[in-house]
């Protein structure tokens, strides 16, 4: 088996059986443990609800001890969960998820202690080769082999959660979540709930908490319109206050006010990034460091600023946020994608901490969601729209010379193009793991985001 087509920039993604399968499970367990130096000490795993994951986590567990660790299998986990575990126990680990993608894939997101990621740059390529070497040649067995022992860590994943953002003094909330049969199924009875701790003031009703890695209901992918329209409609069933989403490994949340409409990740992002800045101010901090990466809305630097916090722009990728949020120091950050990061919780990203937020703020004032995220969301904006192309390259290049003369060009992360005037703007960027181009266009209003968003499309899928 080749390995290559699975290893991404962050993480592992393959089909199941074809780039992925329990021999290379095992292999890539073994070369963790040698490429970062952890024979000897103690390591975690766990995986997701996939039909997959609990041998090909049983495989990379028996490849760490061959090589000398002593792995801590943490059973059905969400990604946040091993955050939790990387942090609050000091120990590298892996769980095996392939987040929103359909059930015939898996794949594998990896940190060293402290919660730090694996990506490309920082250990997943050494790795990716010599788990290739022991696929083709073996495991070679250690002086002193490691043991295998199980951990349960959801009741203290749970107690730092609760300790992070106290919700037992809001108002009476009615909060629909939908678990898209994924990993959220099994936490937020244990965060939200009184699995663990006393009942807070929320009345939750749940959609597809079972956790099924087929995905019955639908895809557990939020970020595609069509699969939050069951929460949506259930929202307004049940006269809810607030709708959550969450993706299948549980890492990322998606909002939805009272009357059935998406709340932007953006709107989301700058809500709690003003609650972490006042937080962070209180505790004599004068200009506590927000991160957002370049696609968010132009409206949260804006109202970081605003709020006396210190906006810094950043690429897209979770492990360019996390190196970003440990070297200023960042309290928190946030993703268009609706990942959010948090200093409190080892500078990982965490959804079910993001939800808290947006619950803590809306309980604790008597206005609807959708008249309290307002003032966070003043702009037009076309959502991330994908396009399949052939030539991603000569795609992106094409536009790039169409707006050279006449617009700001900023090439950080992909293509990023804005008016001199300031009234609109867009980023076109390669997908990191499929053949897609990604755009992105926001205006100061919607006839204006349409007209830039149909001229770039109409050029880019000629």
């Amino acid at each position: 088996m080749d390995l290559t087509p699975s290893f991404k920039a962050y993480d592992v993604r393959g089909l199941v059986g074809v780039s992925i399968s329990a021999e290379s499970a095992e292999a890539v367990g073994a070369a963790f443990v040698d490429v970062l130096g952890l024979s000897g000490q103690t390591i975690a795993c766990g995986g997701d609800m996939r039909p997959s994951s609990p041998g090909f986590s049983g495989a990379f567990a028996a490849g760490a001890a061959r090589r000398g660790a002593d792995v801590k299998s943490l059973g059905l986990i969400s990604t946040d969960e091993l955050y939790y575990v990387c942090g609050a126990l000091d120990m590298a680990g892996a769980i095996f998820t392939a987040s929103h993608n359909p059930a015939e894939y898996n794949g594998i997101k990896m940190a060293k202690a402290g919660a730090v990621p694996v990506s490309a740059e920082t250990g997943l390529t050494a790795i990716r080769d010599l788990a290739q070497q022991y696929v083709d040649c073996g495991i070679p067995a250690a002086a002193a082999q490691g043991t295998v022992s199980t951990l349960d860590v959801l009741a203290g994943y749970a107690e730092k959660l609760r300790s992070l953002v106290p919700l037992d003094a809001v108002r009476p909330l009615k909060v629909v979540v939908d678990a898209g049969n994924g990993m959220a199924g099994l936490t937020v009875p244990a965060v939200l709930g009184d699995q663990f701790h006393p009942a807070l003031p929320l009345t939750v009703v749940p959609l597809y908490f079972e956790l099924d890695g087929t995905f019955p209901n639908h895809p557990a992918n939020p970020l595609e319109p069509e699969n939050l329209r069951d929460l949506q409609a259930a929202v307004i069933a049940h006269g809810a206050d607030i709708g959550l989403a969450f993706d299948g490994d549980a890492d990322r949340c998606f909002v939805i006010d009272e009357n059935g409409r998406p709340v932007t990740p953006s709107a989301v992002t700058a809500l709690i990034a003003v609650r972490e800045i006042r937080r962070a101010q209180a505790a004599g901090e004068a200009k506590p460091v927000i991160i957002h990466n370049l696609i968010t809305s132009r409206a949260v630097p804006e109202i970081i600023a605003a709020a006396g916090g210190w906006p810094v722009r950043t690429r897209v990728g979770h492990s360019f946020i996390k190196a970003r949020m440990a070297e200023e120091g960042a309290v928190f950050g946030g993703e268009h994608s609706a990942h959010y990061y948090f200093r409190d919780f080892y500078n990982a990203d965490t959804g079910m901490l993001a939800a808290m937020h947006v619950l803590a703020a809306l309980g604790e004032q008597e206005l609807p969601l959708s008249e309290l995220v307002r003032e966070f969301d003043p702009y037009a904006a076309s959502g991330e729209i994908n396009s399949s192309v052939d030539g991603v390259d000569g795609k992106v290049a094409d536009v790039r010379a169409s707006y050279a003369n006449g617009a700001v060009i900023d090439e950080l992360d992909g293509l990023s193009v804005s008016s001199k005037g300031g009234d609109w703007w867009f980023n076109l960027r390669a997908s990191n793991t499929e053949e897609l181009l990604r755009l992105n266009v926001e205006a100061t209003d919607a006839a204006t985001m349409a007209q830039v968003r149909d001229a770039v499309l109409q050029q880019i899928r000629a």
